[in-house]
């Protein structure tokens, strides 16, 4: 996943005086555990998809098969299973596994979707293999451990505890395994699935176990989100050129200056700030760890019309709370000249844009040459931009999401989220799929390591992840009006 900062850091930032107090910088006494039986199956799974190198270059092919030999030697059929590579690149394998319902009438399927692909990981980066399942110290280290080889094994243990347990849903139960996540756009898992085998994982509502997540600081719960919508990020290239010349007679007209002119009016600029239901909902939520100022603004952001004086003040006093009221682009890379005595012919900038739900690239674009003031600077779109439809929260979905949450741990408060990075629920989204970012995993604000060095899952959420899973699927496969 494109993972972005925690929205969490607000909540985070307003409790910092009770997390400061705790007694433990460890971790909180962890929720449910499944039966110890589902508990060895769950780890099981887990170390043997962690010890596939599923890189991008590698494939996904190798652990959906191992996933499908799980799933069958737990008495799922031929025709409740269906590995689907992806004709283009045919070591990009995904895994439908479908626990079937009570038939018509009860509902459309409810779907979760695990991706099954890692970033890479060089050894000499880590101190442990970083493709062997290492436990150590309470927690399991390896790449993917945390996003998202987890959910993978949470999913596929969970599914698997229905099945043996004969669980009938009222509505089909579907669990998308799919590939290149990390990579995205038309090479990605769900992407195929919904172009070339829209039968296979036509839901009506979709959990994407990569999204919302339990956030902890100093041993505290704090909160337990819910992504119902993603800013889209889309890249531009600035780019200004000239005949160069020699070092020694400089000109007015250098290309570097001719674009760092245009980034210094990119850096003093700010997108118009909006709101939608998702992050109205969010302000409403977090209002309620606050006091005085704070909380009285917080308030404010959740109400419409926006009042942008008030949002202009708390993107100014906070980096999280910024990036999640308006459009921010950003200058990530630059490249200029060819040797220290000569004047560069051209310089060029790459400025990473994550656009507020709604906006478009074409509207994006335009704001952003209006912004570089200047037609000698060229700015173009890099790459084709998928939209970023928001998933509006439905009461009855968080209800049941919420009530779940309240069996593992009580009190715990569930809100909604945009996220500032981009998961596979895009293309569920797209396609007209209400999508959820729920899982049951837990992330310490002050140790994040996915896509990182030593990644890590602690052992007890691990196995309360699972729990979560489990009860989650059993109760949106039954929950009436879904």
């Amino acid at each position: 996943m494109h993972h972005p900062s925690k929205l969490g850091t607000l909540v985070c930032a307003l409790l910092l005086t009770s997390a400061a107090s705790a007694a433990t910088r460890g971790w909180p006494a962890p929720g449910p555990m499944p039966p110890e039986d589902n508990r060895r199956l769950a780890h099981d799974i887990f170390k043997q998809i962690v010890e596939i190198r599923s890189i991008h270059p590698v494939g996904t092919k190798g652990v959906a098969e191992a996933l499908y030999a799980r799933f069958k030697a737990a008495g799922f059929t031929d025709d409740e299973m269906k590995l689907v590579p992806e004709t283009p690149w045919p070591q990009q394998v995904n895994l439908v596994v479908r626990l079937k319902g009570k038939g018509k009438g009860s509902g459309k399927p409810v779907m979760w979707i695990c991706h099954m692909d890692v970033v890479d990981a060089r050894p000499e980066d880590w101190s442990l293999p970083p493709f062997k399942f290492t436990e150590k110290d309470g927690f399991f280290y390896g790449r993917g451990t945390s996003d998202m080889k987890d959910e993978d094994a949470a999913a596929a243990a969970a599914l698997i505890r229905l099945k043996e347990t004969g669980f009938v849903p009222d509505r089909d139960i579907i669990v998308a395994f799919t590939a290149d996540e990390e990579v995205g756009l038309e090479q990605d898992g769900p992407h195929w699935l919904l172009e070339h085998d829209r039968d296979l994982v036509n839901a009506g509502l979709v959990i994407n176990p990569d999204g919302g997540s339990g956030e902890i600081v100093g041993g505290k719960r704090l909160d337990f989100s819910v992504e119902t919508v993603q800013k889209t990020y889309m890249t531009f290239r600035w780019e200004t050129t000239n005949k160069g010349g020699h070092s020694s007679e400089p000109r007015a007209d250098n290309a570097i200056y001719q674009l760092s002119s245009g980034l210094t009016r990119l850096a003093r600029y700010q997108f118009p700030f909006k709101t939608n239901a998702t992050t109205r909902a969010y302000f409403a939520a977090t209002a309620q760890f606050a006091s005085g100022r704070k909380r009285a603004d917080l308030m404010a952001l959740s109400r419409d019309p926006l009042d942008v004086a008030v949002a202009r003040r708390v993107a100014a006093r906070d980096v999280a709370m910024n990036a999640i009221l308006h459009t921010t682009c950003v200058a990530t890379m630059l490249k200029a000249g060819v040797q220290e005595n000569a004047l560069p012919s051209s310089a060029e900038a790459t400025v990473q844009c994550r656009v507020f739900p709604g906006e478009t690239e074409k509207e994006t674009l335009v704001r952003l040459q209006q912004v570089a003031g200047d037609p000698g600077i060229k700015v173009s779109l890099l790459e084709p931009v998928q939209p970023a439809p928001e998933t509006v929260p439905d009461p009855k979905v968080m209800a049941a999401i919420t009530q779940i949450a309240h069996t593992m741990w009580p009190g715990v408060v569930v809100l909604p989220q945009m996220a500032a990075g981009a998961s596979d629920s895009i293309f569920t989204r797209a396609a007209g799929i209400p999508s959820y970012g729920v899982g049951g995993g837990w992330n310490d604000l002050n140790d994040l390591r996915m896509h990182g060095r030593d990644e890590r899952k602690q052992i007890d959420d691990f196995y309360s992840t699972v729990e979560f899973t489990y009860r989650l699927m059993m109760k949106l496969a039954t929950e009436p009006g879904l």
